[in-house]
């Protein structure tokens, strides 16, 4: 990305989030005429790897006693982040983190909670104005890594990566982003922007998706 566009991070990023956020405020609604989600590679600064057909995962641990998340650790991109709880703003979008809390993960708080049956939802931004944001490497994670999701019960829920996508927006399935892929299991999903940085409408093309399930805990 070019020292331009990087000064144009914030503006750019508000726009894909309120992007996004509109395709969890029609879910919620439970709006079905949305199109098939799509996988597709990246030609800026990330690249989803998606999963390998031969990837051996670990079996789904039994979910978790509802608990509220307090930090997110994701070990392969040295990410320790605090996490917020987040509702909606008056447009009915989730309302994320502030920019000048660029290391911060945003949690949808009227969703599951992180450990516990269904799938939480966690957003963070890729940029700011002037550095890269707590999920700047969100797309380089790949199948069989971990996410750890420290929660206020004093527990650890450890979740294993199955799937990294990097979904273009007008192939935006909002189901298969927010939906859980499996029934009766602890899901966790990751969202930021992704994609090239689309000058004509000033935001970027793409979001970042990765599904993780419970697989531990400590």
């Amino acid at each position: 990305m070019s020292d331009r566009e990087r000064s144009s991070g914030r503006f750019v990023t508000g726009l894909a989030w309120a992007v996004l956020l509109l395709g969890l405020w029609l879910w919620g609604r439970e709006v079905t005429d949305v199109r098939p989600g799509m996988s597709a590679p990246t030609t800026g600064d990330v690249a989803a790897v998606g999963r390998p057909a031969d990837a051996a995962l670990p079996p789904a641990a039994e979910p978790l006693a509802a608990a509220l998340p307090q930090r997110v650790d994701i070990p392969e991109l040295g990410v320790q982040a605090p996490v917020v709880a987040r509702g909606l703003d008056t447009q009915g979008a989730i309302d994320p983190p502030p920019f000048d809390q660029a290391g911060v993960v945003g949690w949808y708080a009227a969703g599951a909670k992180p450990g516990a049956k269904g799938t939480a939802l966690m957003v963070g931004h890729v940029d700011t104005r002037t550095r890269p944001a707590v999920f700047y490497k969100l797309s380089t994670m790949r199948a069989g890594e971990t996410i750890r999701v420290a929660r206020d019960d004093g527990r650890i829920a450890e979740f294993t990566v199955d799937d990294v996508e990097v979904v273009q927006r007008d192939h935006f399935d909002a189901r298969r982003a927010y939906g859980s892929r499996l029934p009766d299991r602890a899901e966790l999903r990751l969202i930021t922007c992704g994609g090239t940085f689309d000058r004509a409408s000033g935001s970027y093309t793409a979001n970042v998706i990765v599904s993780a399930y419970l697989t531990g805990r400590t």
